[in-house]
């Protein structure tokens, strides 16, 4: 069986940090990190959907973790067809732009916003510590259908849709998204359920798989029109990943805040172990991610799943 790495989506959430979880004399940048890397092997990087990441924080964390850590970085907003600010890209780049990202971005622009996340996250690379770059494509890009999305975005790969290029199918949207990540590790979340019901699901596989692109297994809450079925799919040999996002019944409707809101119990922990040590059993790495950031209930999610799966 692979290595089975249980952590969080973040370790500097303001309410993780509120929440007093850090001891003392752990809450500057570098103690914090290591003492969240004595607890856990794993942790996304959320930040860089938010803004481009810097090549000095990657350097910075390198330095401040064992060389079996591992960091998966979520990908930045525009390069998954999300409407984004231009007050989130460096002054030189948006000066480029207009006021608002959901007309499209100039081609070379785009390009420029490639080459500065790639330069950024280099040094994980390098030193071993990335595990993914995770590309979370939002709730319209559906399959089978050019993705003319409800927002009426222009994409991270031209103009058509939120994540398309001159209308094109997402599936050619992930190809052209392969070809700008070649070398990479690449995690895949799709926010639309379609992609994994039915018989859509073996295609889906086989998709990701052909493409090189580790499939993201999700948990969140059932019972809703946006609800993903509670799948750990396995499209790569190295790599497998599921992200536990809560199940609050605010999922569709409320703020940030009330989405995560959510505290695991054990039972429900439990309920998942056959299927992860399933998929444990056929990659060489399964990250394990808890997103219900809110407060302390993401670390202690991780914590007592590691305790589920008899894991270090």
């Amino acid at each position: 069986m692979g290595d089975v790495l249980v952590g969080t989506c973040s370790w500097t959430d303001r309410a993780l940090l509120a929440s007093g979880w850090y001891p003392r004399g752990h809450r500057d940048p570098g103690p914090r990190l290591r003492y969240y890397a004595d607890q856990f092997p794993v942790v996304e990087v959320d930040s860089g959907y938010y803004a481009l990441p810097s090549r000095r924080n990657s350097l910075l964390w390198a330095e401040r973790t064992p060389p079996e850590f591992r960091f998966d970085v979520k990908a930045f907003s525009l390069l998954t067809g999300h409407p984004t600010r231009p007050a989130s890209l460096p002054p030189d780049l948006r000066e480029s732009l207009g006021p608002d990202l959901r007309r499209r971005a100039p081609a070379a622009v785009l390009d420029r916003v490639w080459e500065r996340f790639a330069h950024a996250i280099e040094p994980l690379r390098t030193a071993g510590r990335l595990g993914a770059v995770l590309f979370q494509f939002p709730p319209w890009f559906a399959p089978g259908r050019p993705t003319e999305g409800s927002e009426g975005a222009d994409g991270p790969y031209g103009s058509g849709g939120p994540a398309g290029l001159n209308g094109h199918s997402p599936e050619k949207t992930l190809e052209e998204c392969a070809e700008r990540t070649a070398g990479w590790p690449v995690s895949v979340e799709f926010r639309h359920p379609a992609w994994w019901r039915g018989e859509q699901a073996d295609r889906t596989a086989a998709l990701l798989s052909r493409l090189g692109f580790v499939a993201v297994g999700v948990d969140m809450a059932q019972g809703l029109e946006s609800s993903l079925p509670p799948l750990a799919p396995v499209t790569s040999p190295e790599l497998a990943v599921v992200r536990f996002h809560g199940r609050s019944p605010a999922w569709g409707t409320g703020s940030k805040e009330d989405r995560f809101r959510y505290a695991y119990s054990e039972p429900e922990l439990a309920a998942w172990a056959p299927r992860l040590r399933k998929a444990a059993a056929q990659v060489d790495e399964l990250h394990v991610l808890f997103n219900n950031c809110c407060a302390d209930a993401a670390v202690r999610a991780a914590e007592t799943m590691r305790r589920v799966l008899g894991t270090s």
